[in-house]
C-alpha cells in the first residue's frame, strides 16, 4: 500500500476504534490517522504472530480488521497508562 492508502486506512481504523471505545482522549485529526496507522502496525505484528496472518491488500477485511484490533490495543494501553482519576 501506499503512503495516501496507509493514512486512510489510519483515519478510517483510529475513528472506527475510538467508536469503539468512547470517552476523553486528547487529540483531533492527527492523533486519530497516527493512532489508526500505528494501530496497523500492531494490529499487522499481532496477526502475524498470533493468527498467522498477514496485512493483504487496501479493500481486503483483514487488512482493516488487524488495524482496528491494533487502534484499540493502543488506545486501551493509552488509557491504562495515562488514566487520571479526578
Amino acid at each position: 500500500m501506499g503512503i495516501i492508502a496507509w493514512i486512510v486506512l489510519g483515519l478510517i481504523a483510529g475513528v472506527i476504534a475510538k467508536a469503539l471505545m468512547p470517552g476523553k482522549d486528547p487529540g483531533g485529526c492527527i492523533i486519530t490517522v497516527l493512532l489508526g496507522v500505528a494501530g496497523a502496525f500492531v494490529g499487522g505484528w499481532v496477526g502475524k504472530t498470533l493468527f498467522h496472518t498477514e496485512l493483504g491488500t487496501f479493500f481486503d477485511l483483514r487488512t482493516w480488521g488487524l488495524a482496528v484490533l491494533g487502534a484499540l490495543i493502543i488506545l486501551a494501553g493509552y488509557r491504562l497508562i495515562f488514566h487520571r482519576r479526578d
